[in-house]
């Protein structure tokens, strides 16, 4: 049911059983999956494709230009999934020329109130930022990634797969998949264990990723502990993805137990 004090552009491609609440504004190049629920005062602008099933709450702004001085006008994209839940106050911004041209978002996350992912960002699945959380542009959240509220993810971060980040936390150094970190600017505290057994990891698996973890960050001198590591380690598939992202991106500055 679309509420006749909506404003949609005749142009906007809106799928059947889709829901748009009052003095919501859809622009002429979005396009909106089946049972999506847009309730009042919602904007949604730019090159915008909105998957089925989503929920989005009063006065979220998504798709409106990026916050990026370069930005100048040119055409780029936001692409999100399916059944996401988009609170109140959520801004979420398209990609940049610089950036690739797209932000993406996967499916079956949850954006508290006035989370912010900003442009060029790559949003995984199942990934839950809580009340007022900022993505800065360009920061990759992998799947299964809980951000604790207020924390800020600083421009071009990586965040891990089932990694957790704590509240209040500034994030300015890359997360391994499954670590756990907190403190006022990221230090690595461990791994995950909650969100491993919740997602039923046999524990000689958690075991082996636990010794591995100890032998990478034994020192600070990870290209070393790297080099050095058992090659055992590497038949395991948790230590070989936490390897493969460690070694990805060598310039990345990696968040570690003795961060500062």
């Amino acid at each position: 049911m679309i509420h006749k004090l909506a404003i949609i552009d005749p142009k906007a491609k809106i799928s059947k059983n889709v829901k748009v609440g009052p003095y919501s504004i859809i622009g002429p190049n979005v396009e909106i999956g089946e049972e999506t629920e847009i309730q009042s005062h919602v904007s949604i602008l730019g090159n915008t494709k909105i998957g089925v099933n989503n929920k989005i709450y009063p006065f979220a702004s998504i798709g409106n230009d990026p916050q990026d001085l370069k930005y100048n006008g040119e055409e780029t994209k936001l692409e999100i999934g399916n059944n996401n839940k988009i609170r109140e106050y959520v801004t979420i911004n398209p990609g940049t020329n610089g950036g690739g041209g797209l932000t993406k978002i996967g499916n079956n996350c949850l954006f508290m109130v006035s989370s912010h992912i900003a442009h060029d960002c790559l949003v995984g699945n199942n990934v839950i930022l809580a009340n007022n959380v900022p993505l800065g542009g360009h920061a990759i959240i992998e799947d299964n990634v809980i951000i604790g509220g207020n924390s800020a993810v600083q421009q071009f971060t990586r965040v891990g797969r089932s990694a957790m980040i704590g509240g209040m936390c500034g994030v300015v150094r890359d997360i391994i998949p499954y670590g756990i970190a907190h403190g006022n600017r990221s230090v690595l505290q461990g791994l995950n264990l909650i969100g491993l057994r919740r997602k039923n990891i046999p524990n000689k698996e958690i075991i082996r990723l636990s010794d591995a973890y100890k032998e990478i960050f034994k020192n600070e001198n990870l290209t070393e502990n790297l080099s050095n590591l058992d090659k055992s380690f590497r038949k395991n598939e948790l230590v070989l993805e936490v390897v493969n992202f460690l070694e990805k991106d060598r310039k990345r500055p990696i968040c570690t137990p003795f961060s500062k």
